[in-house]
């Protein structure tokens, strides 16, 4: 492997940028690449201080001193961001890469949301709502990069590729925020009824899928270049169903099984939100979830269709995952880092030794074997002991 000449084992290494290195997403794009495509391509992930997207002059400087020939935007804002900050990081932010992009003449990869859609089952790629000034700051900016980002392609020639998620799952998200918000929740016991109905069902995207993905799509540029796609779990997902398992994972007796009315959960948001308000005046500081701004959903089914990736050429590199089965090792990971925290204490222990035996029993049975004559020495019966 040669680095400075950029090649290894006599292939050419592409060099590119990657633009929201420390988010879910982003590090696991950054990670996987460095581990399973340092042969194929390099990517540098400057941070915000050295690169802001807010600031075209930094954009500049970074492209002309690097001269990347790819461009992967993973950056978003919080949801709850104000409407110059969306405005900024998600659609200004978007169109400085991808002129830069036009003008180095070099693939952009973009990372959109199924926020830009409506509700409703079997949502195409076509599909999006309608642009108006009454939407919320993050769907309204994001929306408005990938209307921009379809203009470059038609007007321009700009080689893009637009990535929507839907509810992303996947471990080392160090912000509580979407479904992670859900889990901590549930595990917290701050939810006390079920928010939504037996009706609303949500596709879900692998976060440990994506990395894949983005290699296969530098590597076939004509087949994803100026398209929308849909990066989704083939299955959509009951909400009702899905925190009900959480909870029985968990052993806990919250949330009960009692489906809270829309209006009556509106309400109780409206409630928080003035106590919130009230409390901020008085110089004590209180957020109101971000996802409370997206109650709606909650209540309603948004599937979106997943087949023109599955009739692609990129390969699910693990097609029988999906958020319960990874649900186990989401709920140890998280529920660990949170107790470590001093976030929670109320999960239950017992369950991840339990997983953690049957790990054993998979990988190293002869350690069972070694454990046996101290299993022995605990009676199983109370006081007997073995004969």
């Amino acid at each position: 492997m040669e680095r400075g000449g950029f090649t290894c084992l006599g292939n050419v290494i592409k060099t590119g940028l990657l633009v929201g290195g420390s988010g879910l997403i982003g590090g696991g794009i950054l990670h996987y690449f460095k581990k399973q495509a340092d042969c194929e391509f390099e990517l540098l992930a400057p941070n915000s201080k050295q690169l802001s997207l807010r600031d075209p002059e930094d954009i500049r400087a970074w492209l002309q001193r690097f001269r990347p020939e790819f461009i992967v935007n993973c950056a978003i804002t919080a949801l709850d961001s104000s409407p110059l900050l969306a405005y900024e990081t998600n659609y200004l932010g978007t169109i400085y890469l991808a002129r830069a992009a036009l003008e180095l003449k070099i693939p952009y990869i973009h990372f959109s949301s199924a926020a830009v859609l409506p509700p409703g089952e079997n949502l195409t790629e076509d599909d999006h709502l309608e642009l108006t000034p009454d939407l919320p700051n993050y769907p309204k900016s994001k929306l408005l990069a990938e209307l921009a980002l379809a203009e470059l392609h038609r007007k321009y020639g700009l080689d893009y590729t637009n990535i929507r998620l839907a509810v992303v799952y996947g471990a080392h998200d160090h912000k509580v925020q979407g479904f992670h918000r859900l889990l901590f929740s549930i595990a917290d016991q701050t939810m006390p009824l079920l928010f939504t109905n037996r009706q609303a069902i949500h596709s879900y995207s692998n976060a440990k899928k994506v990395p894949p993905f983005v290699h296969h799509v530098l590597r076939h540029r004509e087949e994803f270049s100026g398209k929308t796609w849909h990066f989704v779990d083939p299955l959509p997902v009951s909400l009702s169903e899905l925190i009900i398992t959480i909870k029985s994972y968990l052993e806990l007796k919250r949330p009960r099984e009692i489906y809270l009315p829309y209006p009556l959960a509106r309400f109780g948001a409206g409630v928080m939100r003035g106590i919130t308000r009230l409390l901020g005046r008085i110089g004590i500081e209180a957020r109101m979830p971000a996802e409370l701004l997206f109650m709606e959903n909650f209540y309603q089914t948004q599937t979106l269709s997943s087949r023109r990736l599955q009739s692609s050429s990129f390969v699910d590199p693990k097609p029988e995952a999906t958020v319960f089965t990874e649900l186990p090792h989401l709920l140890e990971y998280y529920l660990s880092r949170w107790e470590a925290l001093n976030l929670i204490t109320t999960y239950n222990q017992d369950f991840f030794a339990c997983r953690q035996r049957g790990e054993e029993f998979t990988r190293d049975p002869q350690s069972l074997l070694k454990e046996l004559d101290e299993e022995v020495g605990r009676p199983l019966l109370g006081d007997s002991e073995p004969s």
